[in-house]
């Protein structure tokens, strides 16, 4: 097996696949078009997020047996494509599914408590006890939206608080001990908080928009760990303004590149952004939900061993 890696990953991955013989090739600096023209002599590629692997990309991989992502999801893969060429696909949900469950819960406690702006005003000499009167999660109704690896996970974590935590996915029966699945209008009648755990699907992309957040009984907060282009930012700011989303956890924004590792293409940035950033009630992190020290490890061994089942 000759594998080329495109992203620096840990160093497992390599030693591992060596260990078994396998050939590693590193390209972390090549163009997409430059790696296109010398593509069809590997039979494997691990990726993370440098750049999308297209059906013209994948034509050009004559011998290619799989595609390792280390990563929750696999959007920046043509996967139709790469399945009618019977290309294995690889990704690791199971790998970052606790780092993602440990940031939602910490968005919402530090939203919850104000520590952002208790933390900012203390270092300016300011003391303001009430102004930084937090609120309990105990309590509250917990939505969680998408419940597979990062739902599931986020829920468990909700386990020693004292909430009612209901779950909505598109596929029936997937709801356990930690969180009761329900229908779309109980979730909207019955969700204080909400938290999105849905992969980037042509279902999921805007699919937080005007409509779906005018459809809550109660001012709700959200949290997005999941992708960005499932919230459309100009509606959530606008139901923020008209009190019906009382606050947001944003790790990841719909101005993203579609690489993840930057955050904005060439435009100017819009109006509802900057309202983001001024806003109290917004937290906002740079698409780490899922990027901790054990994550790296975690993403990296889940992968090889997916790998290494299928083709030793």
């Amino acid at each position: 097996m000759k594998i080329l890696h495109l992203d620096v990953n840990h160093p497992l991955v390599i030693e591992q696949f060596a260990a078994q013989g396998f050939q590693n090739d590193e390209d972390y600096t090549s163009t997409k078009e430059e790696v296109e023209n010398n593509i069809a002599t590997y039979d494997g590629i691990i990726i993370r997020s440098r750049f999308t692997l297209d059906q013209k990309f994948l034509e050009r991989a004559t011998n290619l047996k799989f595609i390792g992502r280390l990563g929750a999801g696999l959007e920046n893969i043509d996967t139709q494509f790469a399945k009618d060429r019977g290309i294995f696909l690889a990704a690791a949900p199971e790998g970052n599914r606790n780092a993602v469950g440990e940031h939602t819960l910490g968005m919402i406690l530090s939203l919850f408590n104000k520590l952002n702006k208790a933390d900012r005003e203390v270092r300016e000499g300011k003391w303001d006890r009430e102004g930084n009167r937090g609120l309990e999660l105990d309590g509250k109704t917990v939505g969680i939206i998408g419940y597979g690896n990062m739902g599931k996970a986020f829920a468990k974590k909700l386990r020693g608080f004292d909430v009612d935590v209901i779950c909505y996915d598109i596929d029936g029966g997937v709801g356990d001990a930690n969180a009761r699945q329900v229908g779309i209008m109980e979730f909207k009648q019955r969700s204080q908080i909400v938290s999105l755990h849905v992969p980037q699907t042509q279902s999921t992309v805007n699919m937080v928009d005007a409509d779906f957040l005018n459809g809550f009984k109660h001012p709700i907060w959200l949290f997005n760990t999941a992708r960005g282009k499932c919230v459309v930012t100009e509606d959530l700011v606008a139901a923020m303004e008209e009190g019906k989303v009382l606050g947001a956890g944003l790790d990841v924004l719909e101005y993203e590149k579609k690489s993840f590792e930057n955050m904005f293409d060439e435009r100017q940035l819009p109006s509802a952004f900057n309202y983001l950033i001024q806003s109290e009630n917004i937290l906002l992190s740079p698409h780490v939900a899922g990027w901790t020290v054990e994550s790296k490890i975690k993403l990296a061994q889940t992968v090889v061993d997916k790998i290494l089942k299928r083709f030793c």
